[in-house]
C-alpha cells in the first residue's frame, strides 16, 4: 500500500530499507525520545522489525509500517499505524525522521496522509500517538496534523535520560482534518 502526498513517497517498509533504518535509530538525537534505544548493531534493528515482514503473511495485517522518502528517494525516516481490537476500530500511530529532515513539514504531511489511510481506507474510528512532554517539536506535529491532547500519563515512558511522562493525543474519524 503506497501513499504519496505533495513531496512524499510513502512505501511499505522493505527488508533492503534495514540499512537506512538503522542508521535512522543511529542517531542519538533521534532516539533521544524513543524507548527502543540505540541499537548496538544493525543485526539488533534487523531483529525489532522481524515480526513486521512476519506479519505480512497473516491474512489480517496488524501492523503498517512505511518508508518516507522525497519525490527523489531520499529516505526521511518512517511511519507506522499499528491496529488494536477490531472492534475498538483504532490504531496507534508512530513516526520517526533523520534529523537533517527536520523542520520541511515532512512529519506533518506523512502524518496526515497516514490519518486519512486509517480513516479513509481501513475505516478506523480512533488514531491515537503518544509523545515525551518534552518533545515539543514532535507534538507540534500531531496538533498541526488536527489531533487532540487528550492527556498525561506520569512516568511511563522508559528513554534513555530516565522515566518521562507523555501526553496522548488522539484523532476521531468525525474530527475536522487540516
Amino acid at each position: 500500500m503506497q501513499l504519496r502526498t505533495d513531496r512524499l513517497w510513502l512505501h511499505p517498509l522493505r527488508p533492503q530499507d534495514i540499512p537506512e533504518v538503522h542508521e535512522l535509530h543511529s542517531y542519538p538525537e533521534t532516539m533521544k525520545y524513543n524507548t527502543l534505544g540505540i541499537p548496538e548493531n544493525l543485526a539488533v534493528t534487523e531483529q525489532v522489525f522481524a515480526p513486521y515482514f512476519d506479519g505480512l503473511l497473516q491474512a489480517e495485517r496488524m501492523q503498517y509500517i512505511w518508508a518516507i522518502r522525497t519525490a527523489k528517494s531520499s529516505f526521511v525516516g518512517t511511519i507506522s499505524l499499528s491496529k488494536g481490537v477490531a472492534r475498538f476500530r483504532k490504531a496507534e500511530l508512530a513516526y520517526s525522521l533523520v534529523p537533517a529532515h527536520w523542520g520541511k513539514g515532512y512529519a506533518t504531511e506523512a502524518l496526515k496522509r497516514v490519518i486519512a489511510f486509517g480513516f479513509d481506507t481501513l475505516g478506523l474510528h480512533r488514531l491515537d500517538a503518544g509523545v515525551a512532554v518534552e518533545n515539543v517539536a514532535s507534538f507540534r506535529v500531531m496538533e498541526k496534523a488536527g489531533m487532540v491532547r487528550e492527556g498525561r500519563h506520569r512516568k511511563i515512558l522508559p528513554i534513555p535520560s530516565g522515566w518521562s511522562d507523555n501526553y496522548s493525543y488522539a484523532i476521531l474519524e468525525s474530527d475536522p482534518r487540516t
